[in-house]
């Protein structure tokens, strides 16, 4: 058997298994590659309080020890970052990622936790905007996220999309994704892809009632592993648009709180109609 293409999280762990490492090293695998995490903070949910957050960091050192040793082994074809705690840890993790050109970094700017609404950290807004965005391949920020990357504030519709997508190009990232999902208006969820040149939109149907804890994660790390298997990265956005989606239908209910995706739904599906 050939040697597997590897794909790195550099990323946060969810205890329900449904985002952060686990949503990622599931994902890869769903894909063929050989998945590698780095682990940058700890979330938690305590539901005897109202399943209020928590969120343990890792040190920037740590973060870079381990970064150290995942560039050890064999050529990295993608990596992703998900949840990073603080602007030292950003800070790490941009001088290690400089250091391997050859890797295609997907950046996800994970700003906050699912249920709340506030940036987890102020200063990391500008780390990323700073160090990571200007390094990614391919960056797939939330309408949130965009806003705050772009510095527009909440958007609304599709022109702000395109509006906040050209501003963040212009930062360095090679293609941004702003990803509308849910939260626009309609029947449809709607990604939009910018590439400096052209703006692509990718919808799917709105899927009721969705069980989708993890979709942003999922989605980032399919890209990651289409791209580390060898597609240009407009057609491993493509593919991570189904995936996904398909990921999200087959979703179910954890606990009270979480409705996580079900990240081998694309894989099932396919074997069910046989």
């Amino acid at each position: 058997m050939n040697q597997p293409k590897l794909t790195l999280t550099i990323a946060g762990n969810d205890a329900s298994g449904g985002a952060g490492i686990a949503a990622d090293l599931k994902t890869f695998a769903e894909f063929g590659t050989y998945g590698i995490a780095a682990l940058t903070t700890i979330a938690t949910m305590d539901p005897a309080n109202n399943w209020s957050h928590g969120v343990t960091a890792m040190s920037a050192q740590v973060v870079k020890d381990q970064l150290i040793t995942a560039f050890a082994g064999p050529s990295i074809g993608a990596a992703k970052t998900g949840m990073l705690p603080n602007a030292e840890v950003v800070e790490a993790i941009a001088d290690q990622v400089e250091q391997h050109p050859e890797t295609a970094l997907v950046v996800d700017p994970v700003m906050i936790c699912k249920g709340e609404d506030q940036v987890l950290n102020p200063e990391n807004v500008e780390a990323i905007k700073n160090r990571l965005i200007p390094l990614a391949t391919v960056t797939t920020p939330n309408l949130f996220e965009a806003g705050q990357l772009a510095e527009l504030g909440l958007l609304f519709n599709l022109e702000d999309m395109k509006k906040a997508a050209k501003i963040i190009h212009e930062k360095g990232a090679k293609i941004v994704v702003v990803k509308g999902g849910k939260a626009l208006a309609g029947d449809e969820a709607i990604d939009l892809v910018y590439d400096g040149n052209e703006y692509l939109t990718l919808s799917s149907k709105k899927i009721k009632d969705a069980n989708n804890h993890g979709a942003g994660c999922t989605f980032a790390a399919a890209i990651t592993a289409g791209i580390a298997q060898g597609l240009e990265p407009i057609e491993a956005i493509k593919k991570a648009k189904i995936f996904v989606t398909e990921a999200i239908e087959a979703g179910f209910k954890y606990n009270q709180f979480v409705g996580p995706v079900f990240h081998s739904g694309y894989r099932l599906n396919r074997q069910d109609s046989i």
